[in-house]
C-alpha cells in the first residue's frame, strides 16, 4: 500500500517525513504514457510534492512545479491534504541512455537551469509561493535548496523512482529531513553523515521497508515518534462541472469553431489525462447554464487543461 508517514525526531529538533508511493507513480505512468526517464522525472516530483504536503490540514494542498531548460518541459504535481497526488510532465516521451552509473539521466531530461516553485494554498485569502533557481536537475538536490533558500530550513531530500525494462514502476519514494530552530548546531552535520550512508531510497522500498523504517535508519539512534500516517494515491479533481468551466473560458466562439472542425468538443485533463467530450448539445447547455447564472462563477482557467486535437 502506498503509504506516507511524518514523524518529529531528535527531542524535537527534526521534523520528519517519508512516502512509498510505487502504485501512485505507476498510475501516472500508465496515464500519462511515460518513457523511463521522464516516469523518473515525474515520479520523483510526485513523491517530493506528498512530502512537501506532509502536515497539510483539510482542504489545503501545495503544488511543486519544476521549470527547467531541458526537453521534458515542466513537470508539475500537486498534493492535497488528504492524500491525493496528481501530476504531469509536459512532454512525457523524453528518453535518456542511463548515466555512468547506470541511472536514469532525470537532470538531463528535466535540465540544470531553471526554476522550482513551491505554491501553497492554505486556504487563506491569498496562496503562499516561493521559488529559487534549479542546482542539478535532479528534483531532490532541487527541493533541498528551495527549502533552505526560500523557506529557512536545513533540509536533507532523497527522492527515487526504479523502472523496470518493460517501463513498469518497481518502487518509487522517499525521504525528507528539516532541522527546526533550536537543535543542536552538531545536529546538520550528524544527519548530513547519515544521509551519505543510507542505501537508495528505492533499494530500501524494494527491500519492503515500510516509510518509518526509512525514517529510523536516516534518523540514526536519534529518538524518533511518529506523529502521523496515511495513505495517498492518484487521485484527480477533475469533472464534468469543472470542464464545463473550461469551455465557458474558451468562449463561445471558440467552442463552435472546434466543433464545426471536429464534431465535437474534446477536452482533456493534463494531470490525470481524463478526457471529455461535448457535442452540440451538450455545448449548448453549457453555455446556455453560463446565460442563466448571473454572478456566477464563470472565470474558469485554462491552467492545467487543454482543448484536444
Amino acid at each position: 500500500m502506498d503509504v506516507i508517514a511524518r514523524a518529529i525526531g531528535a527531542h524535537g529538533s527534526v521534523l520528519a517525513c517519508a512516502v512509498c508511493a510505487t502504485g501512485v507513480v505507476e498510475e501516472a505512468r500508465r496515464r500519462h504514457g511515460t518513457l523511463p526517464t521522464a516516469t523518473a522525472a515525474l515520479g520523483r516530483t510526485l513523491c517530493a510534492v506528498a512530502m512537501l504536503g506532509c502536515g497539510l490540514k483539510a482542504r489545503q494542498s501545495v503544488m511543486l512545479r519544476i521549470l527547467g531548460d531541458g526537453p521534458l518541459g515542466p513537470v508539475i504535481a500537486e498534493s492535497t491534504a488528504e492524500g491525493a497526488l496528481r501530476g504531469y510532465v509536459t512532454h512525457p516521451g523524453v528518453h535518456f541512455p542511463p548515466t555512468p552509473a547506470n541511472k536514469l539521466d532525470v537532470a538531463s531530461a528535466v535540465g540544470r537551469a531553471g526554476t522550482i516553485h513551491v505554491t501553497r494554498d492554505l486556504g487563506l485569502r491569498d496562496t503562499y509561493q516561493g521559488s529559487v533557481p534549479l542546482v542539478s536537475g535532479e528534483v531532490g538536490e532541487d527541493l533541498a535548496s528551495y527549502l533552505v533558500a526560500s523557506e529557512q530550513v536545513p533540509s536533507a531530500v532523497a527522492v527515487g523512482v526504479m523502472v523496470a525494462p518493460d517501463g513498469e514502476v518497481l518502487a518509487a519514494g522517499g525521504w525528507l529531513l528539516q532541522i527546526l530552530p533550536g537543535a543542536p548546531a552538531t545536529l546538520p552535520a550528524f544527519l548530513d553523515g547519515r544521509a551519505r550512508a543510507l542505501p537508495p531510497v528505492t533499494q530500501m522500498i524494494r527491500s519492503g521497508a515500510p516509510p518509518e523504517e526509512m525514517l529510523s535508519l536516516a534518523l540514526g539512534d536519534l529518538p524518533m515518534a511518529v506523529l502521523e500516517r496515511r495513505p495517498v494515491r492518484f487521485e484527480c479533481r477533475c469533472g464534468p462541472d469543472k470542464v464545463a468551466r473550461v469551455l465557458i473560458a474558451l468562449g463561445r466562439s471558440e467552442s463552435d469553431r472546434l466543433l464545426r472542425e471536429q464534431g465535437k468538443v474534446d477536452v482533456r485533463c493534463r494531470f490525470c489525462g481524463e478526457r471529455y467530450e461535448f457535442g452540440a448539445g451538450e455545448i449548448a447547455r453549457v453555455f446556455a447554464a453560463s446565460a442563466r447564472s448571473a454572478g456566477g462563477d464563470e472565470a474558469a482557467t485554462l491552467n492545467g487543461w487543454r482543448a484536444a486535437t
